[in-house]
């Protein structure tokens, strides 16, 4: 049986050689990102995700910033180069998305429904999984490679103070993205028996 929905997810890899070679304008892309992340589902419809959208030196900036609070845990000459060309190769992309959680929409849910307060930092969690696989499978229909970053706890400091971000948004994850320079490799699966049960 054939999907387009499934081809289309198919085309969302990890794209780590990515540049500035894109097509859309600025504007379309966050019109897009927008979109994506505002149609994502997400539990009591709570729409805890949040999303700071980055181009040009504001992009720049932000891998700037992963650089500079990655610095003092090198533990060599050869592995600060090692990471910073690999800091270098993000920022090469067109732009970053960083994704966060609305914590103050979280508590007051907590606050209005304690049968399940529990369960809304583990939703919540879902929610931006949704709202970065959306965005992500959005940017590679437009034929944009990009991967998915987790910097967070440690850059989350400046981010705040950089971007003026509330205090109630906790960043989960940063998607950087561009034009693919070169294609991701074969992706191998696991046999499905260890994998999947069905009953019938």
């Amino acid at each position: 049986m054939s999907s387009q929905f499934l081809n289309l997810i198919k085309k969302r890899r990890t794209i780590y050689a990515i540049g500035k070679n894109v097509k859309q304008s600025p504007e379309e892309l966050t019109e897009l990102i927008e979109n994506a992340v505002e149609i994502s589902p997400s539990a009591f419809n709570s729409q805890t995700s949040r999303a700071v959208i980055l181009f040009g030196k504001e992009h720049q900036h932000y891998w700037d910033i992963v650089k500079e609070v990655l610095k003092p845990f090198a533990a060599s000459e050869d592995a600060a180069q090692k990471t910073n060309a690999k800091i270098d190769s993000f920022a090469a992309g067109f732009g970053t998305v960083l994704f966060f959680e609305d914590q103050d929409v979280v508590e007051n849910l907590q606050n209005q429904f304690p049968l399940y307060a529990d369960n809304f930092p583990v939703w919540s969690e879902h929610s931006t999984g949704i709202a970065q696989f959306s965005v992500w499978t959005a940017l590679a229909e437009q034929g944009l490679g990009a991967s998915l970053q987790h910097y967070n706890p440690l850059v989350d400091e400046k981010v705040h103070t950089k971007w003026k971000v509330p205090t109630s948004w906790k960043l989960r994850a940063q998607l950087v993205f561009g034009s693919i320079e070169a294609p991701a490799g074969e992706k191998e699966f696991m046999d499905r028996d260890h994998r999947f049960k069905v009953f019938k």
